[in-house]
């Protein structure tokens, strides 16, 4: 796989650019809604649920922001890998290319966003009086298996969405519903001990929980809460994969 994308880097490079592009066509601000939809989201969810959910929570404004930044970058690379395929359908019919390029130019595309996100919310940390340890580095491995969940993710409902176009309304439901499931703006602690760990059956809200231990209890997870991430990452992933090996050539029949 890592020698097709090296084969083919000029239009993976392309292809990024070209997402880019068209994502902010004909708006003023450009990149800028990459750092400002975050931010007003973050700011629309303090305004609401401050008062109902935020009062006994240290550091809610950060504990907020962790749930919103993971959950947008998910949802947001998601839901544009579901259509990387049907998008692009004029280019993988006339040329015989990798069909994953397209999903991971989206992919790219959104992890970059989430990055610039990501600075924005360390300086939101900075105004919240957090103080970073050394510890903070390890959020490069939740980052990358959020990362590769969201491949794995996309390429099932790529795959799917050729199929059943009926998917990307059952997405957007799903999302709605994962949201409230996540513990974005609300916390866990006054639930029961099995509910708690039915709560980590939501690969989601593993990695949004990753996070604030690191960020605002300072903080390394436990090896098991480690590999249980890991696990959910190799099953999506490879899923995903077998999807795409096993239906390759019958996309072009339904595109």
């Amino acid at each position: 796989m890592i020698q097709k994308i090296k084969r083919y880097q000029f239009l993976f490079e392309e292809l990024v650019k070209r997402d880019f592009k068209r994502k902010y066509k004909r708006t003023v601000l450009g990149m800028a809604w990459s750092i400002l939809s975050p931010l007003l989201m973050l700011l629309v969810m303090r305004l609401v649920f401050t008062q109902f959910f935020g009062r006994d929570t240290p550091y809610y404004t950060t504990y907020l922001f962790c749930g919103n930044l993971v959950f947008a970058y998910f949802n947001e690379s998601t839901s544009q890998g579901m259509t990387s395929l049907i998008g692009n359908a004029g280019i993988f019919t006339r040329v015989n290319l990798p069909k994953y390029l397209f999903l991971f130019s989206k992919n790219v595309q959104t992890l970059i966003n989430f990055g610039l996100t990501l600075c924005v919310f360390f300086v939101f940390c900075a105004f919240d009086h957090i103080l970073f340890t050394w510890k903070i580095v390890c959020l490069i491995y939740p980052i990358c298996c959020l990362a590769l969940f969201n491949i794995g993710v996309g390429l099932i409902l790529s795959a799917l969405f050729v199929f059943f176009r009926d998917i990307q309304y059952l997405w957007s439901i799903f999302t709605q519903l994962l949201l409230y499931m996540s513990a974005v703006f609300y916390t866990i602690d006054r639930y029961s001990p099995m509910v708690k760990r039915l709560f980590l059956l939501n690969p989601v809200y593993l990695f949004i929980r990753y996070f604030r231990k690191i960020v605002i209890e300072a903080t390394i997870p436990t090896i098991w809460f480690h590999m249980l991430m890991l696990a959910d990452v190799a099953i999506v992933l490879g899923l995903g994969c077998w999807m795409y090996k096993k239906y390759n050539h019958r996309f072009l029949y339904y595109v």
